[in-house]
């Protein structure tokens, strides 16, 4: 699989993050052109070659018509993405990194979302680098992104709304969860659409994946730096079809006076609200009491809203709920032709050492249809199967 790892040693912005994806060669001519899809105007970008201690890497620059209004609302940046002839695929990573910006700026200024102005991070360069990133992504198809943990500057750094600490409000609400260390580098080295650039693509932070890297490309921060070379470092390469250490969000919380007819519903709920898996487990609580810990498997961009199924479903009164890494084998779906004629299949893995599992609901269907036993069907699937997987017809998830 497609695999890319941010090597984030002196941090991260827009114009580093779009700058590497170029030097991994993207060409610029084909960047222009899907920008022109978002119908924005009042830009020019220059790309040059410049050099960080001796380290060659790309620097981008987006100069701005003097007459263009820098301030954009969230509700604004997203209609332009949404109303584009951009791909769904970029449309989706465009939309997921704005959202985090809206959400932490939000957070910060106490608005709504769809009130919040971006000032600096709404100006047209940041939308450029934004959206510029989301099309080289797709232009690379890389599935998974990984990063290294993000360092943390030093000092003060002047924004709209006055001279902020480093790491600016909304950077460091958008780094909560994510690991970062102190640096001996002064200055901002992690920028508001740095960090929701790699935290809107990235799952898992840390040593860099299983991976044989094939290209590495340097994007050039506008400044030197005394102590490390200002270049963000992007390895792309192939991983194995297990995802190493996938991040995913663990929601727990012991419940011992809910109807246990309420545990159903509830479950339904949180499945048909995004959870990726959703488990009661039988407990013991205080005072011996019997009860069931609800455990709910979710990525991030579900986590607000599965919290408030459980608080309203539940009779709980807290959630405990953390990050886990998760090792997850590449899946795929397909078709088999079996004696009850062509199944849908789930398929794990790759090769010669792909998994096949008998989809329920289509085993299901062919048992009521047959007047047969649902545990004939599957065992029809697997012998199927054992044939060898050449004989499966793999589709699109």
């Amino acid at each position: 699989m497609k695999s890319m790892y941010f090597d984030c040693f002196a941090g991260i912005s827009g114009d580093m993050t779009l700058g590497a994806l170029l030097d991994l060669g993207v060409p610029l001519a084909y960047l222009k052109e899907e920008l022109k899809k978002l119908n924005l105007a009042g830009y020019q970008i220059s790309v040059s070659t410049t050099r960080r201690m001796g380290i060659a890497g790309k620097k981008v620059q987006v100069k701005l018509d003097p007459h263009g209004h820098s301030h954009r609302s969230y509700r604004t940046i997203e209609a332009l993405i949404r109303k584009s002839t951009l791909n769904a695929h970029i449309k989706e990573l465009s939309s997921a990194i704005f959202y985090r910006l809206a959400r932490a700026e939000a957070h910060v200024h106490q608005q709504k979302m769809a009130d919040v102005h971006f000032h600096e991070v709404g100006a047209v360069d940041s939308i450029v680098d934004i959206v510029g990133s989301a099309i080289c992504a797709d232009y690379l198809e890389v599935e998974i992104f990984s990063s290294s943990a993000l360092p943390l500057g030093s000092g003060f750094v002047k924004c709209e709304h006055g001279t902020f600490p480093v790491p600016a409000p909304a950077t460091l609400e958008l780094l909560k969860g994510v690991p970062v260390y102190a640096s001996e580098a002064t200055g901002e080295l992690v920028t508001p659409t740095g960090a929701a650039i790699v935290t809107a693509l990235v799952k898992t932070f840390g040593a860099p994946p299983p991976m044989t890297f094939a290209r590495v490309g340097y994007g050039a921060g506008l400044r030197d730096i005394p102590v490390i070379p200002n270049l963000l470092r992007l390895m792309l390469g192939e991983t194995r079809s297990v995802q190493a250490d996938a991040q995913v969000w663990v929601l727990e919380a012991n419940i011992d006076d809910m109807n246990p007819e309420w545990s159903g519903f509830l479950m339904e709920r949180l499945f048909a609200a995004g959870a990726l898996d959703v488990a009661f487990i039988p407990v013991f609580m205080k005072k011996n009491r019997p009860g069931s810990m609800l455990q709910v498997i979710c990525d991030e961009s579900h986590q607000p809203h599965l919290l408030n199924i459980i608080f309203r479903e539940s009779t709980t009164a807290g959630v405990r709920y953390h990050r886990a890494a998760r090792a997850v084998l590449q899946r795929s779906k397909g078709t088999l032709k079996t004696r009850f004629g062509t199944l849908k299949v789930k398929i794990f893995g790759s090769g010669v050492n792909a998994a096949v599992a008998p989809e329920f609901e289509e085993c299901k269907r062919v048992a009521l249809q047959k007047g047969v036993p649902l545990k004939e069907v599957y065992a029809e699937v697997l012998v199927a199967a054992q044939a060898g997987v050449s004989r499966i017809s793999r589709r699109d998830s």
